[in-house]
């Protein structure tokens, strides 16, 4: 019968390692060096901030609404005239809280594509394209519908802002 070989007799535990943890675990390993920064394209920058503008534009938008009250009631008296009093002010309340919500959206939308835009998300042109193209649309119908001289100029500066925002994130 053999007898069983012993190992020699070592060191012990390293007391500087905490139980369970593997040697290696101590070693120094060299830091993976962090990832190199691009630098954000000028035109990327300014689009960024004229998507900032059309964030203001947007507010200024809101504004607009609720200081033309009289006049949109007027519209609205005008176009139509077998309404009540009471028919008009419901009319009235709904196209002021409707251009609120969607202006409140919009000064969201435009900020979202700001920060996407400026992080250099894959997607965000994509996204900015899609929502600059129904911008104009919108500001189209606006004028064609009937606006005043004010919002005739908030129309016209908003498809100016958005073509030159799209014409910047393709260059």
């Amino acid at each position: 019968m053999s007898t069983p070989i012993s190992p020699e007799p070592g060191p012990g535990p390293d007391p500087a390692v905490p139980a369970g943890a593997w040697a290696s675990d101590s070693v120094a390993r060299p830091e993976a060096p962090p990832p190199a920064t691009v630098e954000q394209p000028s035109s990327i920058r300014t689009a960024v901030l004229l998507m900032f503008a059309g964030a203001a534009l947007s507010a200024v938008g809101i504004l607009l609404t609720l200081v033309q009250t009289d006049t949109i009631r007027d519209q609205i008296e005008e176009d139509n005239t077998n309404l009540s009093e009471s028919e008009i002010d419901t009319v009235v309340t709904f196209a002021i809280a409707s251009g609120i919500v969607i202006g409140l959206v919009a000064v969201g939308l435009w900020l979202w594509m700001a920060y996407a835009n400026g992080e250099g998300k894959s997607w965000a042109r994509v996204v900015a394209t899609v929502l600059g193209g129904l911008n104009v649309v919108s500001a189209v119908l606006g004028m064609v519908q009937g606006v005043t001289a004010l919002g005739l100029a908030v129309s016209v500066l908003s498809i100016v802002l958005a073509v030159a925002i799209l014409v910047l994130l393709y260059r």
